[in-house]
């Protein structure tokens, strides 16, 4: 009967220990995981940033030859504050739609104005500014391919059990396309 009860008594304990060890190893990978996504929206912020330090440079050099369009100063003005002021993915999110809205407004303006698309100094600021573009897209691919990861892992069991019990939450604050970025642009010579 002692010996009965000694095994018991291990398979129990052992039972429990490996538990415990599933349970860690399960919430130490979703903490590496949520650090990644953290991570990966860092990146995103600093490509956000390089391109909000670009935009007063490139607004003043078309304001020196398209004085009379403000109102595209403005929204440009008022869409990078709020990409500067975003606290949250969502915010900044929000933010960087209206931001490519006021730019993709800003370059057609710059169309009307043979001499601006020929100066030195737009030429320079218009590819940094592709080149950002560029960047942002990838940082907001990468970020929403962590996001969804890390989505996944705290749905999958034993994993959701975990997550719930150490407070892992779903995150859903991914980039999206932006309103009418699926209708093809009308090119006119």
């Amino acid at each position: 009967m002692k010996t009965a009860l000694i095994v018991v008594l291990v398979v129990v304990v052992v039972a429990a220990l490996a538990a415990v060890s599933q349970y860690y190893s399960i919430r130490n990978n979703l903490v590496t995981e949520r650090n990644g996504m953290d991570a990966a929206w860092s990146d995103v912020e600093v490509v956000l940033q390089r391109r909000a330090d670009l935009i007063p440079n490139l607004v003043e050099t078309v304001k020196g030859f398209a004085k009379h369009e403000t109102e595209v100063f403005k929204d440009i003005a008022d869409a990078r504050a709020a990409l500067i002021g975003g606290r949250t993915p969502q915010e900044k999110i929000q933010a960087n739609d209206q931001l490519s809205g006021a730019l993709s407004r800003l370059l057609v303006i710059s169309e009307n104005y043979p001499q601006l698309r020929s100066n030195e100094n737009f030429l320079r600021l218009q590819d940094e500014i592709a080149g950002t573009e560029n960047r942002i897209a990838v940082e907001r691919r990468k970020y929403n391919e962590v996001l969804q990861r890390y989505n996944t892992s705290i749905e999958l069991f034993p994993n959701n059990i975990v997550a719930s019990m150490a407070g892992f939450a779903r995150n859903d604050a991914y980039f999206k396309t932006e309103p009418g970025a699926r209708t093809a642009p009308k090119v006119q010579f």
